[in-house]
């Protein structure tokens, strides 16, 4: 076996480890995407539901195991200040999505350049 076959045998196996770590962190982004769109969504239905409420309505905040009476205007700024957060971490991973995507893809490149040169290395 000749020093060329095993240094793109070497190559090979790097290049599908750090595919396989590329593929891993895009599944991870995806779920945290997924996290935080079950959260936005979750939060404009309180904000849709404070819309309805008198300004005089009671609401609770829930904090640890007791509820604490919350004033209808502080309760309604921290959902939209919630909301805001969280469309700012929705950004943030789908910018991580595409650099990753872009990477995978590229390693997939690489794999396939690699995994082309050793054939014809073999065959030779």
């Amino acid at each position: 076996m000749s020093a060329t076959i095993t240094a793109l045998q070497r190559k090979l196996e790097t290049d599908s480890a750090a595919y396989q770590t590329l593929q891993k962190d895009y599944a991870k982004a995806v779920e945290s995407r997924q996290r935080l769109d079950s959260q936005l969504q979750e939060n404009k239905l309180v904000q849709d539901e404070f819309k309805l409420l008198k300004d005089d309505a009671n609401i609770y905040k829930l904090i640890g195991p007791v509820l604490t009476k919350q004033d209808k205007t502080e309760a309604v700024t921290n959902v939209d200040k919630r909301i805001d957060f969280i469309q700012a971490e929705i950004d943030r991973v789908e910018k991580q999505l595409k650099d990753l995507q872009e990477r995978t893809e590229k390693k997939r490149m690489e794999l396939v350049q690699t995994q082309t040169a050793l054939q014809q290395q073999s065959a030779k």
